[in-house]
């Protein structure tokens, strides 16, 4: 599997293009900006993108997905749950709160179905519903790999104080979906380094609402 990383402007979000190497198709999770330097970065791995697939719709995560769409055709997946935020009112106002140009909000062409299979070429995974720190958040499990967005971080966790927002929520969340997973899963995070799930359950110092 290849797994590219790129921390795109504005705030440094972990923009991920996940790729099979036996045939090349490749998506895109969480595209929060310079949609020409992911696209870029595409092409010099000679892949080809299938679809956009989001942990959830906060500006910073969602902020290239018109421009790669516009360039490529793709389709773009939102867990239902979080489609309020990509509403244009919503989205305008949540710019404004953190001080950004206005731009136009995604359009969601399919919802993510936490039952189904995913598939990228010959490489499958599946969806982990992790509300808390929005509604739709979900993270994507592989073999050896999940994504998580901002649900969880190295020794920290998503923030819970924007609208929509709930850390009981989200420590039910990590808790049930994500410390039930093996300790020897990478934890690929929506900012900042990776992880894995052994090192959150041991040292993160919010374990306590998790063990």
């Amino acid at each position: 599997m290849i797994i590219k990383t790129l921390s795109v402007a504005p705030i440094g979000t972990n923009c991920y293009i996940i790729g099979c190497e036996d045939t090349k198709e490749a998506i895109v999770i969480d595209p929060g900006g310079e949609a020409d330097r992911i696209l870029d970065s595409v092409e010099q791995e000679k892949l080809t993108l299938k679809y956009i697939i989001n942990t959830h719709a906060h500006f910073d995560h969602v902020g290239a997905v018109n421009d790669i769409q516009e360039k490529t055709g793709i389709p773009f997946y939102l867990h239902q749950g979080d489609e309020p935020f990509v509403e244009p009112a919503a989205f305008a106002q949540s710019l404004q709160m953190f001080g950004m140009p206005p731009m136009q909000p995604p359009k969601i062409d399919e919802y993510i179905d936490s039952s189904k299979t995913y598939t990228v070429g010959n490489i499958s995974f599946s969806v982990l519903e992790t509300p808390g720190h929005s509604p739709g958040g979900v993270c994507f499990l592989f073999e050896k790999d999940v994504f998580v967005g901002d649900t969880l971080f190295a020794g920290s966790i998503g923030r819970t104080d924007l609208p929509g927002g709930d850390m009981g929520t989200l420590m039910q969340s990590i808790k049930t979906q994500l410390m039930s997973l093996n300790d020897t899963i990478t934890v690929h995070c929506g900012h900042m380094g990776d992880t894995t799930i052994g090192n959150e359950r041991q040292f993160n110092p919010f374990n306590q609402y998790w063990t």
